[in-house]
């Protein structure tokens, strides 16, 4: 056995040296039962690579060690495993994504086990930023980066991943597992939640109950109750879900979430009573999906759509004729929520204390000023930028052979290779 770990130690210089890193890495991948044999061994092998020069090597007996049944000395190990990251040379893990990834969803774990989810918050982030190409390629780290930070309550370091807009992933042996996309879009939309950025909560809950199923998950179910919640928080009522979505999922999916369908039926009625006679009757079940809160702010949120639609209606109005119309308690009551609602810039009013008057107001925005300017040009290149990536997109899979032939019913390579030549020839004229 020590000959075999020898020999691996011999190789692993040989073709760092040569620069053979694809050889390397499967060479790696096939070491992984000797290694775990050998792991009482391996401490003065690891401590004969430089893991910058060597990092394939490093990252084989890393991720041996991490499919152990138990780990020993797990501080000690998520050291190691922190060091690794912040020394690991890119165009070699890049050969190994499956294995780099799998030891990232390890340490994770064990972080979590701790219960100390922010201590891995900065090795997640280089773990991210040293495997992906570019901003816009999504990896199976994003998940584990978006947990630590939910659980953590420390949103802020994640945000900039998740504003970038997603147009490809990083390929993880032969795919890319698809509870890690899931769970990344779950995630994101937990956090916009959190902070309040409902627009993009509901879109990243839509991203992960439309996503391509045959069978629907329980991750789906928990995006689509919480979508129901945020939809009915931003726009007073739950908006159908894209023509794309798969069809299980309103097979499946809606009859598994009745609560949340009766609460957006009651929402509908502008009755408060109505709202809390649901709220209470599935109370239990709003607890144990741990979504309580949400619907809470449910509740509020139709005080504030009702003042919202008389905003449309009225110039001025009476406080004692609002809090009557909105179903509240008392005028005070009604002063107060409008009040929260001008410091929130929902509306946009006055309130005349002495006669007891409110009068509403048009958003005084004159897109004017520089930080418009600024806003307006940033959207615009933005766009301009996914215009660049659909055309990329879209020119890719005009060539694409599996494409072609299932869309023209191709029957022979032959037939194939002309149709793809066609296309290619057809788009350059286009061009």
């Amino acid at each position: 056995m020590a000959t075999t770990l020898d020999q691996y130690v011999s190789r692993v210089r040989a073709h760092s040296d040569a620069k053979k890193f694809a050889e390397l890495a499967e060479m790696v991948r096939n070491s992984r039962e000797m290694l775990s044999k050998n792991m009482a061994h391996v401490a003065n092998a690891l401590e004969s690579f430089d893991a910058e020069l060597h990092t394939l090597g490093v990252l084989g007996i890393l991720y041996a060690k991490s499919t152990l049944p138990s780990i020993p000395d797990v501080d000690g190990f998520l050291t190691q495993i922190q060091t690794f990251v912040r020394v690991c040379a890119t165009p070699q893990i890049s050969h190994a994504t499956d294995l780099y990834c799998s030891l990232c969803h390890c340490y994770t774990k064990l972080i979590l086990g701790l219960k100390h989810p922010i201590k891995g918050i900065e090795t997640l982030k280089l773990a991210v930023e040293k495997l992906r190409p570019t901003p816009n390629h999504l990896t199976s780290i994003h998940a584990d980066l978006a947990q630590v930070c939910l659980l953590s309550k420390c949103f802020k370091p994640v945000l900039p991943f998740l504003e970038c807009d997603i147009g490809d992933f990083v390929q993880e042996g032969n795919g890319f597992d698809v509870k890690m996309l899931l769970l990344y879009y779950y995630y994101g939309g937990m956090i916009y939640t959190g902070i309040k950025q409902f627009d993009k909560a509901l879109f990243f809950f839509e991203a992960a109950v439309t996503t391509p199923a045959q069978a629907v998950s329980a991750i789906m179910l928990e995006a689509y109750k919480k979508y129901i919640l945020v939809s009915l928080l931003l726009h007073g009522k739950v908006h159908a879900l894209p023509r794309y979505t798969s069809g299980v999922v309103g097979r499946y999916l809606k009859p598994l979430c009745a609560p949340y369908n009766e609460l957006t039926t009651a929402y509908s009625t502008n009755s408060a009573a109505e709202v809390q006679k649901v709220v209470t009757k599935h109370k239990d079940a709003f607890i144990k999906d741990t979504n309580m809160g949400l619907v809470k702010q449910v509740v509020a949120s139709r005080n504030r759509k009702n003042i919202q639609m008389l905003t449309k209606t009225f110039l001025t109005l009476s406080l004692a004729d609002m809090a009557s119309r909105v179903q509240l308690s008392s005028p005070k009551e009604a002063e107060k929520c409008i009040l929260h609602m001008i410091e929130d810039g929902e509306i946009f009013a006055t309130i005349d204390h002495q006669n007891g008057m409110v009068s509403f107001r048009d958003k005084p925005e004159t897109f004017a000023d520089e930080k418009m300017v600024a806003m307006v040009d940033s959207e615009i290149h933005r766009c301009m930028e996914l215009t660049k990536r659909i055309q990329k997109m879209d020119r890719d899979m005009a060539v694409n052979p599996q494409y072609v032939k299932k869309t023209l019913g191709v029957q022979s390579d032959d037939d194939l290779a002309l149709s793809v030549t066609g296309s290619h020839s057809m788009e350059s004229y286009a061009m």
